[in-house]
């Protein structure tokens, strides 16, 4: 991946393309924590009581319904329309690539989807806490654990979202100094400071992040403190570009971690020991582990990508087709089928008893696919890219049907609630930088109210 310096880092995306929202009287929001002091979370299960009591930088489905802006965005204020100002954004974009003219020609081999299915609908969006991003490239920054809680990065500080009580709450600062709590002989355990988080993962209680100079920092959500915190190489151009937390086919829980410096290392999630590490060819910026916990994708600085053995690290396969460097990767929960995204603007689906082919071509609208999600259930997958759009793909359409989700706005990371039931998307911006939740539609929808 490419490697740069920069001081504002979790401001980057802004400044390399240039696309971030005027700062004038009439665009710039209020500050939104101002009005939290009097905020009491809301116990009542209609809307009109919740609407007394939301801050009024949020909105609600109710709004949103009445006509507000989603992101709160005050077009009637401004001198162009939000359709005005998607046409001159959809001309003016750059997408980044590090093979040129990469995209070019790509149409004529992607599927042709329907776009217009609702399949997600628009629930809340809050302001109270702001995804922020360290690097243009990596986007995995926000995981739901359940439809009321999630995990996103704010500048130095991991945040905790309930969307059933409206309220943030840092979770761990990684500006201080960081202890680790579990110290043994042996152990590459360190104390860390300063750390700019460039990735992250949060499965069953354990919270996974990667550091901007190769730090490893391991946290039991329902502990105080960090368990484990480790520099992984002092590689000059270190940066942790993907964690993932799996189980291995015996049922131990594993940790993996993806370094610019071309390997990736395998930790015992319980003792935090250091298992193996693989080397590569080329800088690993994305892996991720079958549900079986067999197989290992591989992904980076190659328009190949690999499938190696998860235990061994040898590679067995080598997908074909895709034109620039990827970044992002998903497996569907049959474990059968692969989703890999590239900044050529595609996803491509694999089918792994078959790698000659890619099975499928989903084309972006306007830049790389930055993030890739399936629901547990395999129904959807949701494909994000660096800004704007995120799309949920049916699957069982044969990825035919689309709902597309427009917005303004960089894109820290998505995530698919367990159950299935909520999406998240953290959207990094100055000003409207917030987090973004779309319950998925049900015929029995009136349920909602009751569970």
């Amino acid at each position: 991946m490419e490697h740069f310096q920069n001081d504002d880092l979790e401001y980057v995306v802004d400044d390399f393309y240039d696309f971030d929202f005027e700062h004038d009287d009439p665009f710039a929001g209020p500050d939104p924590w101002r009005d939290t002091a009097d905020f009491d979370p809301f116990d009542s299960d209609f809307e009109d009581d919740f609407e007394s009591n939301k801050p009024r930088t949020d909105t609600s489905a109710m709004e949103a319904r009445n006509g507000k802006d989603i992101q709160g965005i005050p077009w009637e204020r401004l001198n162009f329309t939000r359709d005005k100002y998607r046409e001159t954004r959809l001309k003016q974009y750059k997408n980044y690539e590090s093979l040129g003219g990469s995209s070019e020609g790509m149409e004529k081999e992607c599927l042709q989807v329907e776009k217009g299915s609702a399949f997600y609908a628009f629930q809340f969006n809050t302001r109270l806490v702001k995804s922020t991003i360290v690097h243009f490239q990596l986007r995995n920054l926000l995981w739901a654990t359940s439809k009321h809680d999630v995990y996103l990065m704010q500048n130095y500080s991991v945040m905790h979202w309930s969307s059933l009580l409206c309220k943030g709450k840092e979770v761990l600062n990684v500006a201080k100094p960081i202890d680790p709590s579990v110290k043994r002989p042996g152990l590459l355990s360190q104390q860390l400071s300063r750390v700019q988080i460039s990735t992250m993962a949060v499965k069953e209680n354990l919270m996974v992040a990667g550091g901007f100079q190769g730090e490893l920092i391991c946290k039991y959500l329902n502990q105080p403190g960090v368990a484990f915190c480790t520099k992984l190489t002092t590689d000059d151009n270190a940066i942790t570009n993907a964690v993932d937390v799996y189980r291995c086919p015996s049922g131990a829980m594993r940790i993996m971690a993806a370094n610019n410096d071309a390997q990736i290392r395998v930790f015992d999630a319980e003792t935090f020991s250091s298992l193996n590490h693989f080397a590569f060819d080329w800088s690993v910026n994305n892996t991720s582990v079958s549900p079986d916990g067999k197989l290992l994708a591989v992904l980076g600085d190659s328009a190949e990508c690999l499938i190696a053995d998860a235990q061994s690290g040898k590679v067995t396969g080598t997908l074909k087709g895709h034109l620039d460097y990827s970044f992002a990767s998903a497996w569907h929960p049959d474990g059968n089928i692969l989703a890999t995204g590239n900044q050529d603007t595609t996803c491509r689906l694999w089918d792994i008893r078959n790698l000659s082919k890619s099975l499928v071509i989903l084309k972006g609208r306007m830049g790389a696919i930055r993030a890739l999600k399936f629901t547990s259930d395999g129904r959807f997958l949701a494909m994000a890219e660096p800004a704007d759009f995120v799309h949920v793909f049916d699957t069982e359409s044969g990825y035919i049907k689309c709902q597309e989700i427009d917005f303004f706005g960089e894109i820290a990371g998505i995530s698919f609630s367990p159950d299935t039931e909520s999406l998240f998307v953290g959207v990094a911006d100055r000003t409207y930088g917030s987090l973004l939740e779309f319950n998925r539609r049900r015929h029995n929808q009136y349920l909602d109210s009751i569970l």
